[in-house]
Order: C-alpha cells, then structure tokens, then sequence
C-alpha cells in the first residue's frame, strides 16, 4: 500500500498556468449565494450556499435563557450550536456533537458576543443554530455568515454584519477560500471573521505554517473576501425586506366605491301595504 505522506508530496493544487484545480485565482472566491427569511418558525434564518457548502441558520430570541441558573443580571448570553448532519459529508458522520464541533460552537458564539448588544436583554438568550446540511470545506466560515444575516433577520441589535472567510496556503502560493482538496492537503488553513465596518476581528484561528510575511498576505486576502461577502449579505437582506409600489398594491384591499349623493339615491322600497301605509 502505497504511503500517504507521499501521495500528499506528489498531489499538485495549483496548475502549470498559476491557477487552481477549479480554475480559480488565488484571490478569487467560488460562487456564493445567500437568502434570508428562509424558516417561517425560527425569530430569523438565512440559508447560504459557497462553493459545495450548503449552510442553513437559525435564530431564536432574545428569550428567557434556560436553565435559570445560565441567566446574567445585566447582559444577554449569546449561545451558539454548530452541527454537520450525518449525510454532508461522503462518508457518514455519526449523528451528535463531537469535540469539533463544540469548538466550533464555542469560537462563533464568542464572535457574535462581539458585536450583539448584550446589555440590552438581561436575563435572555440569544441561541443561534447552524445546520451544515453539505460540506466542502469552509463551513465554519460558511455557517458564521450566514449565522449573521439571520441575526439581522430577526431584528438582534448590532453594531454591524460580520462576515468571515479563509486564506490559505498550497504549493507554497497564498490563497484564499480553500475547498476540500485544497483543504485536505494544503499547506495551511487560516479562518478568520471581520466586522467589515470597523475593521475588527472577532475570529482567527489557523492549522498549519506561515511566514510572517504569508499570514500578512492571507489577512490582506480575506478582509478583501469579507468586504465582497459583506455586500452579498447585505443584498440578501434587501431582497427580504424591500418591497415595491406593485408589491403594495397587491396585497393592500380594494378600494371602496365613493359614496353616491343623495340625488342619485334610488327610492326606499315600498312595504307590502302599498305606498300610503296602513
């Protein structure tokens, strides 16, 4: 049987013409697509699709946080849950949390801590649910914006979007939003989220090496990515809530007809005891 490590040394991810094995550039980012107000139960959803990644999110609250003992006097908690479901993946995943994801859980509901206004819910709980429905590396990254523009959807205060995206590094070349094989046997991962207006960073983890000047290069890579997303997110939350004068006009009530005046009344109907009465 042949050595994996050697099969990892011989696969090449980036082609003789500097592109990678879906065509990409280094800086370029595959197609996303982003829609809000996708579940009718949740308090707000947002459903995204990057690359082979099909990420669904859901928000419940502010609600009072259960159990009562979690509860915080003066801020709301933030709390976050990250699943991959059994079939988004090629070989099943079994069913239920692992270590994975409760880290990834963890990193994204301190994220969003970052920018919901806690102290204006004491005592509740601001729960936010990822479903990872098919992945293609990423989903973190996938799930966490997502996660954001359904925190918009269901009117959480904040002081601003955050989108997130990754860099990396294969076959020595920096690039950024890395799929699965790029992933699996690149050089270096890099996931970081952005709160695109002020320029902050909520999130920033990496498995691998990279060279002062590499990780420079990824940050420049992904705050680009965020800003593109950013505006895919803020799109998405157009198209839920911007209506036009025909979308109006359908669903307002037919107008009733004018009064008519008195002159143009017709006659009271006469009773069966003919016009004079009784």
């Amino acid at each position: 049987m042949e050595d994996i490590e050697h099969i990892e040394k011989e696969m090449k991810l980036i082609k003789a013409d500097g592109r990678r094995l879906d065509g990409r550039k280094a800086d370029e980012l595959r197609p996303v697509r982003i829609e809000a107000g996708v579940l009718r139960r949740a308090d707000g959803s947002a459903y995204i699709e990057w690359g082979g990644n099909k990420v669904l999110a859901a928000v419940y609250g502010p609600r009072e946080a259960h159990p009562r003992h979690l509860q915080d006097p003066a801020r709301a908690l933030v709390q976050c849950r990250y699943n991959m479901a059994p079939f988004s993946v090629s070989d099943r995943k079994r069913p239920g949390p692992d270590r994975r994801s409760v880290e990834i859980s963890k990193v994204i509901s301190e994220a969003f801590s970052a920018v919901v206004f806690k102290e204006q819910f004491p005592r509740t709980s601001v729960d936010i649910f990822i479903e990872v429905l098919q992945a293609d590396a990423g989903t973190r990254c996938a799930g966490l914006t997502a996660a954001s523009v359904a925190l918009a959807d269901a009117g959480v205060p904040m002081r601003d979007l955050v989108a997130s995206c990754a860099s990396g590094k294969i076959d020595g070349v920096v690039c950024v939003d890395l799929n699965k094989e790029e992933d699996n046997f690149g050089d270096a991962d890099c996931p970081m989220a952005i709160v695109p207006r002020t320029g902050e960073i909520v999130l920033l983890q990496m498995d691998g090496h990279l060279t002062y000047d590499e990780f420079q290069k990824a940050m420049e890579m992904s705050i680009g990515a965020t800003h593109r997303l950013y505006e895919l997110q803020r799109d998405a939350l157009r198209r839920r809530y911007s209506t036009t004068l025909e979308d109006i006009l359908k669903e307002s009530p037919p107008v009733p007809p004018p009064p008519m005046p008195e002159s143009e009344l017709p006659p009271p109907p006469e009773d069966d005891f003919g016009p004079e009465g009784i």
